[in-house]
């Protein structure tokens, strides 16, 4: 591993060589990052996190107890995984057939937050900023903002980048404010309003 003077690893977790871990990145017990894996900076790792051969993750990720990042799924900053939130990375897995090295492509957007027990079927993308409810299965591609429950999950709404739910109004108490256009949720820069 490099850099292993910048970062903080629990002795009982494992951390391959040739596997890069940003500056302030905690990885706490039971914990293993597999060879050719990226983290970015200030990350936190709970207990019992496993991140796959050549797995991106961004800075400022919080991945929560029990989780693995398999490989072909990158995080990008700023993404918030729920405890046991699960990936997967092959569309028709058997074992009596394996398949290696051909992986589904998931991509977790900055900002983007899934619950707890949340499932990400591969070869989706989950947009910036996005919400999964606690237990929630994404089937299909997510909207940015998008608030979604359900198995399979749907839409049921919108939230801001701060995580609050939008009303009607599509204008936050923290100030931010957006616009809903073609179906899509854009921010209305602070300089329009």
């Amino acid at each position: 591993m490099d850099n292993k003077n910048d970062c903080f690893v629990h002795p009982s977790s494992y951390v391959d060589e040739g596997a890069t871990v940003g500056k302030g990145t905690k990885i706490w017990h039971f914990s293993h990052i597999q060879k050719g894996a990226v983290i970015g900076e200030n990350c936190s790792l709970g207990q019992n996190v496993n991140i796959a051969n050549n797995v991106k993750v961004g800075n400022g990720v919080r991945i929560q107890n029990n989780v693995s990042v398999y490989e072909g799924v990158e995080l990008e900053d700023n993404v918030f995984c729920g405890p046991s939130c699960v990936f997967t990375n092959v569309v028709t897995p058997r074992a009596y057939f394996p398949v290696h090295g051909v992986y589904a492509k998931t991509l977790i957007k900055e900002g983007a937050s899934l619950g707890a027990n949340s499932t990400v079927v591969c070869g989706h993308t989950v947009g910036r900023s996005a919400l999964i409810a606690a237990g929630a299965v994404v089937t299909k591609d997510v909207q940015d903002y998008a608030l979604m429950a359900g198995v399979p999950a749907r839409r049921i709404g919108w939230v801001c980048e701060c995580g609050a739910r939008l009303d009607a109004s599509l204008a936050c108490s923290c100030g931010r404010k957006y616009k809903e256009e073609n179906g899509n949720l854009l921010a209305v820069p602070s300089a329009d309003f």
